[in-house]
């Protein structure tokens, strides 16, 4: 099968392909958004640390058995540095019970690196999801003057 390339784009053009790859259950154009070096780092809610693209790809893949991943991100939050955009992401999750459709909400820290085919994924954070949705929390510094 043809390796899926994406156009360069932006942090949010991969996000945006990210996300949509889950919902779609499609591996090669999820793994597509990852840049291929070895250093990439993947941890799913409540596993392991997965290094590594080919770790990466089979952690996805166990995840894709099931079934596509219906998450999509909200309230992100975005920081960019120079060739480095990391986001904040609150993920709001449909789940198939025998209740039906439920929501989760999963808090999810993507990070992106400006690489010489666009920007790439090189982590991907995912706290352990819960059945509302959390808070922001912001503690402001009181103003001194």
């Amino acid at each position: 099968m043809p390796k899926v390339k994406l156009p360069p784009g932006t942090p949010d053009d991969t996000e945006a392909a990210f996300y949509e790859a889950l919902q779609h259950g499609d591996i090669d154009r999820l793994m597509a958004c990852w840049n291929d070096e070895d250093e990439v780092v993947c941890v799913h809610p409540g596993g392991p640390r997965l290094v590594g693209h080919t770790e990466v790809r089979a952690g996805f893949e166990a995840l894709f058995a099931n079934g596509p991943v219906l998450a999509y991100p909200e309230k992100v939050r975005r920081a960019d540095v120079g060739a480095c955009s990391v986001h904040s992401v609150v993920e709001r999750v449909q789940v198939v019970s025998d209740d039906g459709v439920q929501q989760a909400w999963v808090v999810a820290t993507n990070v992106y690196a400006k690489t010489a085919q666009g920007w790439r994924m090189v982590a991907h954070h995912a706290s352990p999801g819960t059945r509302t949705e959390p808070p922001d929390v912001s503690i402001s510094a009181p103003v001194l003057h």
